[in-house]
């Protein structure tokens, strides 16, 4: 399977024995955040740290739940500084709290409401979140996805017919899914696995991505005749890859704590 590029070389496979679980805490501001709970049997003492998919308590085995809890509120300052650091659209959203929904690499306002089922349904440049009473993390999830995913397909529409003409055939199917590394890869059987993040950032990213997996129709390869073909097709494919260098992490990352 072709894949475009990783950000990054895989991760080392993680140790076995971590015991992980979420904590609910509020910031020194008022926001309330969720933090990943992680008993790591390497772990010599409390840890505290901030990543683009938010924050993390680690602890030794033995130590207690109370003394996280405990290591979490003496350092509620730094936490909430820190927190403050990350791009608005990495932080989770909160049901009931205006939040944002990063879209094609601007921010929609969301609002909630009672509805039957959990969907987002966008209206201009804002978006409501309608949800049951009883839904759960679980359906805000699924119904963001939802959301992301016809946000996506209906891009993809619009600009596939340009691009079909040349190409030696279609590609069999088109596939959205939450990727690790890879932005995009084409399987042997035609095959062509989208990430879904691609829709959070700006169109012409995104565009560049389904251009470079459809040349791989012509050259299953990355050869000068691959890129010349790259090259016909998005003139700027440079810039655009320049681009995820520098906001690709976020972009996964946010997609990331959005379904998480």
């Amino acid at each position: 399977m072709l894949s475009l590029f990783r950000l990054s070389p895989p991760a080392p496979r993680k140790p076995s024995g971590l015991q992980r679980d979420t904590v609910a805490f509020v910031l020194a501001d008022g926001r309330r955040i969720d933090v990943l709970r992680v008993r790591d049997p390497r772990a010599k003492r409390l840890r505290l740290s901030v990543g683009e998919r938010g924050a993390r308590l680690t602890l030794p085995m033995r130590a207690s739940l109370v003394s996280g809890e405990r290591f979490l509120h003496e350092h509620r300052d730094w936490l909430t500084d820190q927190m403050a650091r990350l791009p608005g659209d990495a932080l989770p959203l909160v049901p009931g709290e205006a939040g944002v929904l990063p879209l094609r690499g601007e921010r929609l306002a969301l609002h909630w409401e009672a509805g039957r089922v959990a969907r987002v349904v966008r209206e201009g440049d804002a978006a409501t979140m309608q949800l049951p009473a009883r839904a759960g993390s679980a359906a805000i999830g699924r119904a963001l996805r939802d959301f992301y995913e016809a946000e996506a397909r209906t891009d993809i529409g619009r600009w596939l017919p340009t691009y079909l003409p040349g190409l030696p055939r279609p590609p069999a199917r088109i596939r959205l899914r939450v990727l690790s590394s890879q932005w995009g890869s084409l399987a042997p059987d035609g095959t062509l696995t989208l990430d879904l993040a691609l829709v959070l950032g700006r169109p012409s990213a995104f565009r560049y991505v389904l251009v470079h997996e459809l040349c791989h129709l012509v050259h299953a390869d990355h050869s000068r005749a691959f890129w010349r073909e790259v090259e016909a097709r998005c003139p700027d494919w440079r810039d655009e890859r320049t681009y995820f260098h520098a906001e690709g992490r976020r972009l996964k990352a946010a997609l990331h704590t959005l379904l998480g």
